[in-house]
């Protein structure tokens, strides 16, 4: 699971663009770094859908299928599940980039947003968006609804070989093993369908500004704790920092 959650960049493709805008007094992007910031955003998150899917199909092989894990699982197989998911979140992307690239902007130029991203870019936009917008709707239902397939018919299969064990034992450390991912999938797919699956309006922009500081911030910042509690000795870390914190006040 750690090796495919090294692997998650796309929290990457917008924070810095934030970060500039928050520090500097001039808050201008041009014409095609927006595209191009768009383009990466859309493909990487693409790309978090199916890894998250890819992760729930590593849980299934190492809880359902334990010893012939290391053998479905080979370092070959894993780097084909990552590559896979890349090429295409970005050849995803590129579509949708160029559906975006043939909207006509007349008047206003002030997206309302942190970053460059499909609702308020349609807001602005002063041509028919239809295309644009079913494309939207098609590519993120698709997209969404296809990688929590995935995720729930993996998670089915964990969930009667876990009812099938002897062991409470073994119950529990299977189901911690997936807690983790089932915490990061809830937040991250929730957010997500509030962003996406709505009709571009100036109510739904306002909220989805809070959406995507969320899903491009607080989550990326969660994961690494979330990941990271199922782990001996990062929770005895922890205790030790809290209990030392308690002592010092």
């Amino acid at each position: 699971m750690y090796y495919f959650l090294a692997s998650f960049l796309a929290w990457i493709c917008a924070i810095p663009r934030m970060l500039v805008n928050f520090l500097s007094e001039k808050k201008t992007i041009s014409y095609a770094a927006c595209l191009v910031h768009c383009y990466f955003f859309i493909a990487m998150v693409i790309t978090e859908y199916y890894m998250l899917a890819v992760m729930a199909y590593d849980r299934y092989m190492a809880i359902c299928n334990p010893l012939f894990y290391s053998s479905k699982m080979s370092r070959g197989v894993c780097i084909r599940l990552i590559v896979g998911p890349y090429v295409y979140g970005f050849l995803s992307g590129l579509m949708e980039t160029m559906w975006t690239y043939r909207l006509t902007f007349c008047d206003s130029n002030i997206i309302n947003h942190f970053y460059c991203a499909d609702p308020p870019l349609i807001q602005l936009s002063c041509s028919d968006t239809f295309i644009k917008e079913t494309s939207m709707f098609v590519v993120a239902g698709f997209n969404l609804s296809n990688s929590l397939l995935i995720i729930l018919i993996s998670y089915i299969f964990i969930l009667i070989a876990i009812l099938r064990m002897q062991s409470a034992e073994g119950r529990h450390k299977a189901f911690s093993t997936c807690g983790s991912h089932l915490v990061a999938v809830t937040v991250f797919y929730g957010t997500l369908f509030c962003m996406y699956l709505r009709r571009p309006s100036k109510e739904s922009v306002e909220q989805g500004k809070m959406v995507a500081v969320f899903y491009t911030t607080v989550i990326p910042m969660l994961n690494p704790m979330i990941y990271s509690l199922r782990n001996k000795g990062v929770k005895e870390a922890m205790n030790k920092v809290i209990r030392r914190t308690c002592i010092t006040k």
